[in-house]
């Protein structure tokens, strides 16, 4: 409690989402305490950061209440969480812009069913984060704001869920929804420090945009912890709550050869790979140098698809085309294009899908890099050509896209510090199905080696304390 009797803000930001979910089950925390405590952080915090392009007081503090009210309190597995929504998925009651000013402007009148099934799980919505235009990019920004990464606010804290990461690196929610198409789950973690889990093809209930980015993206969760990121993904899923689950020795591929020519790892990025190498061998996995089959035309079937996605995406919306970025109105006219010559081809995405099941024949979970160095700086990328910024996108995140155009699950997690203070992170790959596989090993890792979680803008003692370097206004 503080001095004045209600509960100290400390007390609660920083705390896991499985935390909060339990000592609100057992009464030992209200739901209304915690989101308040939340509210209060975000308040604090994120104008330097620029996560949430809504934040809902009123409406998020009369879900909790409810919350402390049902009769199901107790049951609940995100009882009383506060969690943090992408702008591309309806929230009832709030308008959702998929990143775009150029958006008309729509209220929703009911959730999504990945937000229907989080809420019926006791968590509450505190908020919708930013996103880029259609979410097509890797930075997140957009007229008149730059989301900023809370380990150095000069640098991106991703994209396209750039505006989750953001928030749950913070400190403002301990757990956010996001969504992956060409990785935009996976590099948000990777630039914050955090651990996701990008589904297989139909494990979570999609229903984004027209129609998925041709079934490449699909819906997931960020947080600091793998428990919190199994929870959130079952949850989402419609399965059993996770129990323990302990796996065998696996065998585990590991490839850090970059699937753009030209372009690799940085040296703290292969030092943090062989890091972990050294860890899966130390707890008796065998580990094995190998490359996946990824070519030329699995690289062009996933590119076609995000190019197709900003024109579907922006035919499905009613958006304006000449009210769109520059860099989008060239993504969408080059996706009309791509639409009329027929390059979206399904079976582009079944064959490589099929070479993939071969690569898993004889390896359990395949380990490569997510980036080729730092996060993106922190700048408004929206008025940059379409060139810069495709470029720019291409040659940080060579890793990503191949496992969405095969439908493929995987996780990523931190792997250490760079020596400015910026975290590493690692992916591992697995066949269909292997969701469970890929959060036990990363549990197993995160056990072995518990990275630090949060970003230095947040301290759990000092919410407040820590300013953004000069070098990076706010």
């Amino acid at each position: 409690m503080d001095a004045s009797g209600g509960l100290d803000t400390a007390q609660v930001v920083g705390l896991p989402a499985t935390e909060i979910a339990e000592r609100v089950r057992s009464g030992r925390l209200t739901a209304v305490e915690a989101v308040r405590a939340h509210l209060e952080h975000i308040a604090a915090v994120d104008a330097r950061i620029g996560a949430f392009r809504v934040v809902r007081t009123e409406a998020a503090l009369a879900e909790a209440a409810a919350v402390d009210a049902s009769p199901d309190r107790s049951s609940l597995p995100l009882a009383g969480v506060p969690i943090a929504v992408k702008d591309n998925v309806d929230v009832a009651g709030e308008v959702c812009t998929d990143g775009s000013p150029a958006c008309p402007e729509r209220t929703a009148t009911a959730d999504h069913p990945v937000v229907a099934r989080l809420r019926a799980a006791g968590a509450v919505v505190v908020g919708i984060t930013r996103a880029p235009e259609l979410c097509l990019y890797a930075a997140t920004d957009g007229p008149g704001t730059v989301t900023r990464n809370p380990w150095d606010t000069a640098r991106s804290p991703a994209g396209s869920s750039g505006g989750s990461a953001a928030a749950v690196a913070s400190g403002s929610v301990p757990l956010a929804h996001g969504n992956d198409g060409m990785g935009s789950l996976r590099l948000p973690a990777a630039a914050c420090g955090l651990v996701t889990l990008k589904p297989g093809l139909g494990v979570v209930p999609a229903d984004i945009g027209f129609d998925d980015w041709s079934g490449m993206a699909v819906n997931g969760a960020l947080a600091t912890t793998v428990a919190d990121v199994a929870v959130a993904h079952a949850v989402m899923a419609g399965q059993e709550q996770p129990a323990s689950h302990a796996e065998g020795p696996l065998r585990i591929a590991v490839s850090t050869r970059s699937p753009v020519p030209g372009v690799r790892a940085d040296a703290e990025t292969r030092a943090a790979v062989d890091a972990v190498v050294a860890l899966l061998t130390a707890a008796g996995h065998t580990v094995v140098r190998r490359d996946p089959p990824i070519s030329t035309g699995a690289a062009a079937g996933a590119l076609a698809r995000w190019m197709a996605g900003a024109e579907d995406d922006a035919e499905h919306l009613g958006i304006d085309r000449a009210a769109l970025q520059p860099r989008s109105r060239t993504h969408a006219r080059i996706g009309r294009a791509v639409r009329r010559a027929g390059l979206v081809r399904p079976r582009t995405a079944e064959r490589f899908r099929e070479r993939m099941s071969g690569f898993f024949d004889d390896v359990d979970l395949l380990l490569t890099p997510v980036t080729t160095g730092p996060p993106l700086p922190a700048r408004p990328w929206h008025e940059r050509s379409f060139l810069a910024n495709v470029t720019a996108n291409a040659r940080w995140a060579p890793w990503t896209a191949a496992w969405n155009l095969a439908g493929l699950p995987a996780v990523v997690l931190p792997a250490g510090m760079r020596p400015e203070g910026l975290p590493l992170a690692v992916q591992f790959v697995g066949p269909p199905g292997a969701e469970t596989r890929l959060l036990w090993i990363a549990g197993e890792l995160e056990r072995q080696q518990p990275w630090r979680r949060h970003a230095p803008v947040f301290d759990p003692l000092t919410p407040q304390a820590t300013a953004p370097p000069a070098t990076a206004p706010v």
